[in-house]
């Protein structure tokens, strides 16, 4: 599929290049993105419900499932704040925003992400705990909301668990379930290529190269950046672990390349969940890892926030102390940890977070233009950030079949 998928890249690229501000063809290519993302969307939730209460089911120990929590909340917490602390180095070692002149640049609307941004500054811990927890469970799927969906779900399998016998036919069913809607993956897989060529045909065309120019330092530095990350930290905790960083890297290289090319992490989440099994990884741990890592183990995510708001404040000319970096680290944690599941939440979170450090909200219109062009870094990296927790969480809790893991590798890469 990877190939398809280039080839897909490049005519989307093409095709934008060629229909720049052609409002016809941005609105096709933009409903042929659409169809795909909403093809993913129906069927992540199914797949989410039904692998995780399976997996939740066999585990069955509570005490066990709250140590798998725990370390899994530690893990993604230490890791996206290193994250955040390498955006802010890189941002002061680099400087990106010294050499734009940001009263030179057109900014473009942000108005859809502002009333978000405005309500989640109210957001105390307190909410973000409170929304976790579903009122109605059937609305949080309807409307996406994942935290509340893996909650029930947890406690869904744990009470199937304790039935004993008589629970296993609600094992069977949903077991039956996951297999039809991987099936269903499988088929929704084979429109990729036509959603890749929509999505990045509508980004290049509704924004042209030439506005890639002034901002193509700070990009170049974001990618920069997240690719180190990549290989130096998360391959060093692969180390740790005794994981093939590159090895499993190639295994999820398609996975990364939908995930770069469509901007969304959704697109891999159930194949990540499947791959991540067939690595060895117990479902139990592959089911909880990967949905709750892609709310709260945004690698890349952080790595931008960080770096864009230093970036901003660079080009507004706000020199920043220490102080006011290591409240912007702190806000940063906090903001991102609320905001996860929002749409477009990196961009939220720095609406919501730039304000504290004296940076005109309005700045953010400037690089709203290119957000997109970095979100496909930022999801790629993601991606590679719950590749390896999964595999991270699987080791450490005697949950990774290591005999399979190498023989997966082994079998991929031939």
């Amino acid at each position: 599929m990877g190939w398809q998928i280039v080839i897909g890249l490049v005519l989307g690229i093409i095709c934008g290049i060629i229909f720049y501000g052609n409002q016809t063809a941005i609105t096709a290519m933009e409903n042929l993105g659409a169809i795909f993302l909403r093809l993913i969307q129906m069927i992540v939730m199914p797949i989410v419900i039904s692998c995780l209460t399976v997996g939740i089911a066999n585990i069955g120990d509570i005490h066990k499932l709250g140590r798998i929590g725990a370390k899994t909340l530690i893990y993604f917490e230490v890791l996206t704040t290193i994250a955040l602390l390498i955006g802010i180095v890189v941002g002061n070692i680099a400087q990106p925003g010294a050499f734009v002149d940001i009263h030179a640049m057109q900014g473009s609307d942000i108005s859809k992400y502002v009333a978000t941004a405005k309500t989640a500054q109210h957001t105390g811990i307190w909410e973000t705990l409170l929304a976790i927890v579903p009122t109605n469970f059937f609305k949080a799927v309807s409307e996406g909301d994942m935290m509340p969906v893996i909650f029930f779900s947890v406690l869904f399998g744990l009470g199937t668990a304790s039935l004993g016998e008589k629970g296993k036919i609600i094992i069977d069913f949903l077991t039956a379930v996951q297999e039809v809607m991987f099936k269903v993956t499988n088929w929704v897989m084979k429109y990729a290529p036509i959603g890749v060529f929509g999505l990045i045909g509508m980004t290049i065309a509704q924004m042209g190269v030439k506005a890639l120019l002034p901002l193509g330092y700070f990009i170049l530095v974001a990618y920069l950046t997240m690719i180190f990350f990549c290989i130096v930290v998360l391959g060093l905790v692969a180390k740790i672990y005794h994981l093939h960083f590159w090895k499993t890297m190639r295994a999820v290289w398609d996975e990364l390349l939908l995930a770069f090319t469509t901007a969304s992490s959704e697109v891999t989440l159930p194949r990540l969940i499947d791959k991540t099994q067939k690595m060895g990884v117990k479902q139990g741990v592959a089911s909880f890892v990967i949905p709750t890592g892609y709310t709260f183990n945004l690698d890349g995510s952080a790595i931008y926030q960080s770096l864009a708001a230093l970036f901003l404040a660079q080009a507004y000319g706000i020199h920043l102390t220490l102080l006011h970096q290591i409240t912007l680290l702190v806000v940063l944690m906090i903001t991102s940890k609320g905001m996860a599941g929002v749409p477009g939440a990196s961009f939220v979170v720095l609406l919501a977070s730039v304000s504290t450090i004296g940076v005109p909200i309005t700045g953010l219109t400037f690089i709203a233009g290119i957000d997109r062009l970095v979100d496909m870094g930022r999801t790629a990296v993601n991606v590679v950030g719950n590749s390896v927790a999964t595999l991270v969480i699987g080791q450490s809790e005697a949950a990774l079949d290591r005999e399979q893991y190498e023989r997966y590798l082994d079998e991929y890469g031939k």
